[in-house]
């Protein structure tokens, strides 16, 4: 099965046509290497809660993507919001996917503890927020790809059970 993926890049400098977000390229390139995924929208949208909201359920909903990655704003910084923005579109957490991100970004001391990004799921839809720099989504992706597949294959009903 083909994948249907969207990805989300949040950036005010990215929203204003200031910055290219390598870190989407990398996304990009992975999904379709690894996943054998279609990218079926990559958006940038500027750090506000609202515009970050309004993306994920259109990419869910519109797009009927399978999976959303989204890219940035998942810090410490002031205006870092994709978290929470995140977390009220979701219908429940997914907790395993920001657990593993953390632990891949420790084993290669990327600073984990500042990485709060959230996963869930909306409807059939995967959302993970990844980190914000290539190196971190490249080290992220590679630690939940696996589960990516799994979790992808659960939510649209196309496995009932895990396979051990």
């Amino acid at each position: 099965m083909r994948w249907k993926v969207a990805i989300l890049t949040t950036s005010d400098r990215g929203a204003r046509g200031e910055r290219e977000s390598t870190s989407a390229l990398v996304i990009r390139e992975l999904v379709e290497e690894e996943l054998h995924g279609d990218i079926v929208e990559d958006r940038v949208v500027p750090d506000e809660i609202d515009d970050v909201m309004a993306a994920l359920i259109e990419m869910s909903e519109y797009h009927e993507a399978h999976l959303i990655l989204t890219t940035g704003g998942s810090g410490l910084g002031a205006r870092d919001i994709t978290p929470e923005a995140t977390r009220q579109v979701i219908d429940r957490e997914i907790p395993g996917f920001p657990e593993l991100i953390r632990a891949s970004q420790a084993a290669r001391n990327i600073r984990p503890a500042l990485f709060r990004g959230t996963a869930g799921q909306r409807g059939r839809t995967l959302i993970v927020n990844l980190p914000g720099r290539p190196k971190g989504v490249s080290t992220a992706m590679m630690a939940i790809i696996a589960d990516l597949e799994a979790a992808m294959r659960k939510l649209s009903g196309k496995e009932d059970d895990f396979e051990e």
